[in-house]
């Protein structure tokens, strides 16, 4: 049997292939768009794609699934539920899908949708199963939110209640050594606390995952319904296009080099410009208006909070990782990526757009606290809910990244403004799309909270 795990840092997204090396024939479950990965893997197997699954409708990103069906003829497979404008393969609870030798079958679990299922994998009819492919069910740590897609047909509290019944009756009901392969983990929006593992036991997550030990349903319901990470808008964006035909993704598409005339002219129409620089090569020099999206971070998803999916987008990054960020921003959905300017690590513009670079405006511990003892200052608190519930700087206002760009309005001009995260990477993106937008001056806290808190401890 194969069976292959496909791990993206930048989403925290896991895809699979499921083969069978007797008969040839395999099965991709829940693909990223960029397919030519699995494409490779089934020739170096010797494997025919011949179905696609999604575990449910994928709000973080845009499926593969109409990409491999225009490759290989493949059909796509989704829960008795789902509703879409494409032909699909209805996979009812306990339904067998033989690939030769190997078995699959079908458990409904859902919870985060309505429509979700697991892929439970049998390396032979009748066997003891191998692994659970639980989509965004189970994951390492965590269980999937409710609250993400809303299909009219049932509230957030329906859904954390049927997620309880999926874990405990449905998953596990499975023996203790089934591996368990989820569709996402850490720093994934779909859950609030998955683990940087990205594989486990059904039996290791019955004893240590903190959100399936023994509670009622009530109290489950409390705990998987409050503290959730805020939902990027482009969310709903994504979850919509995953239920219909939308343009293929060109598996061998690159953006052009910009030209420091047309990136200016960009500029001018006002086309968004993404820096995927460090947040320290950004701070020490960047063309104005300019949005820090660092590559080294979650770039895919944050990406989708600071630009509209589908608006246009030139990029700003190192030499050698432009169409690279260019194909992450894609994986949203996001495919108006229109062309590139490259700035080398020493952080130098071309000498005609010297007079648009600016250098960030930053703020540290002390001048944060004389700021605040002189009730001088608006400070933003832009980390998760979660993360607040550890410790918050008094005072600080709290608006998560990824509803900053629909919150606007909340935000008072008054005072001087700066924002925080944890460490400073996300307030370095949250500043400046508050400067690009006007709030001229807008400030991030070098260090963000962990170098604030520390700063309180007694020397």
């Amino acid at each position: 049997m194969i069976l292959e795990q496909y791990y993206i840092e930048c989403l925290s997204h896991a895809s699979y292939l499921i083969g069978d090396e007797t008969s040839g024939r395999a099965i991709v479950v829940d693909p990223r768009r960029d397919i030519t990965e699995y494409l490779a893997d089934a020739q170096r197997f010797g494997l025919t794609i011949e179905g696609v699954i999604n575990t449910h409708f994928h709000a973080d990103f845009v499926s593969g699934h109409l990409e491999l069906v225009d490759a290989t003829g493949a059909w796509i497979g989704f829960g008795e539920a789902a509703e879409t404008a494409y032909p699909i393969r209805r996979l009812a609870a306990g339904e067998r899908i033989s690939l030769g030798t190997v078995e699959l079958e079908i458990l409904a679990t859902p919870g985060h949708t309505w429509e979700s299922i697991s892929v439970l994998v049998r390396e032979h009819p009748g066997a003891s199963p191998t692994a659970v492919l639980t989509g965004d069910s189970l994951f390492i740590g965590d269980v999937g939110r409710p609250d993400l897609v809303n299909l009219g047909d049932g509230s957030t509290s329906d859904l954390a209640r049927a997620m309880y019944h999926t874990i405990h009756d449905t998953l596990f009901a499975l023996p203790d050594d089934v591996t368990v392969m989820p569709a996402h983990g850490a720093g994934s929006s779909c859950g609030k606390n998955l683990s940087t593992e990205l594989t486990s036991t059904i039996g290791e997550q019955r004893r240590t995952n903190p959100s399936v030990q023994p509670m009622s349903e009530a109290d489950f319901v409390e705990l998987i319904t409050n503290g959730q990470p805020a939902a990027p808008a482009y969310f709903s964006v994504n979850a919509a296009m995953n239920k219909r035909a939308h343009p293929l993704l060109d598996q061998d598409r690159a953006i052009p080099a910009f030209s420091p005339a047309q990136v200016r002219e960009a500029l001018e129409a006002g086309v968004r410009l993404v820096d995927a620089r460090s947040v320290d090569e950004f701070a020490a020099g960047h063309l104005r208006d300019s949005v820090n999206v660092g590559f080294d971070g979650r770039f895919a998803e944050t990406g989708g909070m600071v630009a509209e999916v589908g608006e246009q987008i030139v990029l700003i990054a190192y030499p050698g990782e432009e169409q690279e960020a260019a194909l992450r921003l894609a994986r949203i959905g996001s495919d108006n990526a229109i062309g590139y300017l490259n700035v080398d690590r020493d952080g130098s513009f071309p000498a005609e757009l010297s007079d648009l670079v600016v250098t960030a405006p930053r703020v540290g511990i002390a001048e944060l606290d004389r700021m605040l003892d002189a009730q001088h200052v608006t400070l933003i608190d832009i980390r998760n809910p979660g993360e607040r519930e550890s410790g918050a700087i008094p005072g600080s206002l709290a608006i998560p990244l990824a509803q900053l760009r629909t919150r606007f309005d909340d935000i008072p001009t008054d005072k001087p403004i700066v924002l925080h995260c944890a460490g400073g990477w996300r307030s370095s993106v949250a500043a400046s799309l508050l400067r690009a937008e006007g709030f001229t001056g807008a400030a991030d806290l070098v260090g963000g909270y962990n170098a604030w808190a520390e700063a309180q401890v007694p020397a």
